[in-house]
This record gives structure tokens, C-alpha cells and sequence, in this order.
């Protein structure tokens, strides 16, 4: 998810996608910690993806 399209979406909608891409992350972390993915990039992808969020919502709190 590209920062363009994080700044399109409201408040409510970066909450709901903040919690649905940390459920993911941590479903990616134990799935890798069982048997390795076949991408573990992935798990650097969506990690960076939360943060990307996250960073969009502290921004708009704090305006």
C-alpha cells in the first residue's frame, strides 16, 4: 500500500486497515516460525505497511 493511497482513506477506514495489517503481520510471524515462508519479504513489506499507517494517523492526530 503506497503512502498516496493511505492519505485517501479517513480516520475510521486507517484504524480498520491498521488492525487488519497487524492481525496479518503477526498470522506472517507465526506461519514463518513454524515452517519458513516462501517470501519472507513479506513480513518486511507489511511491517513497513503499519508503520506507514500508523505514522498517517499520529499525523492527523496531532493537527
Amino acid at each position: 500500500m503506497k503512502q498516496s493511497e493511505i492519505k485517501e482513506l479517513s480516520v475510521a477506514e486507517l484504524q480498520e486497515k491498521l488492525k487488519e495489517l497487524k492481525k496479518n503481520y503477526s498470522d506472517l510471524k507465526v506461519a514463518h516460525a513454524i515452517s519458513p515462508l516462501d517470501n519472507p519479504i513479506q513480513l518486511r513489506s507489511v511491517r513497513r505497511t503499519v508503520a506507514r499507517v500508523a505514522t498517517e494517523l499520529t499525523k492527523r492526530e496531532l493537527q
